[in-house]
């Protein structure tokens, strides 16, 4: 199937129509199986991939796009995710996949433009997402929970604690040989390394 690019946004937004039509049509058809119920983030999902559609139609000064298309497209996947599982109770920590998708939106966009710098970008909003993630995910799951595994009243400020060691450690170069930094006021000195 040969498409035109001016015609991929409308050939796009079609194919989810006929997705949805579908999915409808089976949910009045097979009433017992509640499809829709189970399915619904799907409409959510359709609606991030237009904006890909529209940023692929559009070429790459429509690559901007892709940042909202990334924000509601894996919000759609959380909402799948947690209509499959009934685990509302993580947007307590969720919404730094969100944030986790702004980055993904920077550096699909980065990719589509081939900008290195925005890929870059996008990727360090990532890593910063994922450990926020990690943090609040422990926070909510493990020590604020009544049912987690590390609730007890001292749980939280050991885990203060460690992580205060962590960032400690690892800023005074214990882990490892630190990068040497260059003086650049003065172009005769020699670099030096921070002890």
């Amino acid at each position: 199937m040969n498409i035109q690019r001016s015609n991929m946004g409308t050939f796009i937004a079609g194919a989810i129509l006929i997705g949805f039509g579908a999915l409808a049509l089976l949910d009045q058809v097979f009433t017992d199986l509640r499809i829709w119920s189970f399915l619904w983030p799907f409409a959510v999902i359709g609606c991030g991939l237009l904006f890909f559609g529209g940023m692929l139609a559009g070429g790459k000064s429509m690559a901007g796009l892709a940042i909202p298309g990334a924000i509601i497209t894996v919000s759609g996947l959380m909402l799948f995710f947690q209509n499959f599982t009934h685990l509302w109770s993580t947007w307590s920590y969720g919404w730094t996949v969100t944030i986790a998708s702004i980055g993904l939106g920077i550096y699909i966009m980065g990719a589509y433009q081939e900008d290195e710098h925005r890929k870059r970008s996008g990727l360090k909003v990532m890593k910063i997402a994922a450990i926020l993630f990690v943090v609040f995910g422990v926070l909510f799951e493990m020590v604020l929970s009544p049912n987690g595994l590390l609730h007890a009243p001292l749980a939280f400020p050991i885990l203060l604690i460690v992580l205060g060691i962590y960032l400690v450690i690892s800023r005074s170069g214990l882990l490892g040989p630190r990068k040497p930094v260059n003086d650049t006021s003065n172009p005769e000195s020699p670099s030096q390394d921070i002890q």
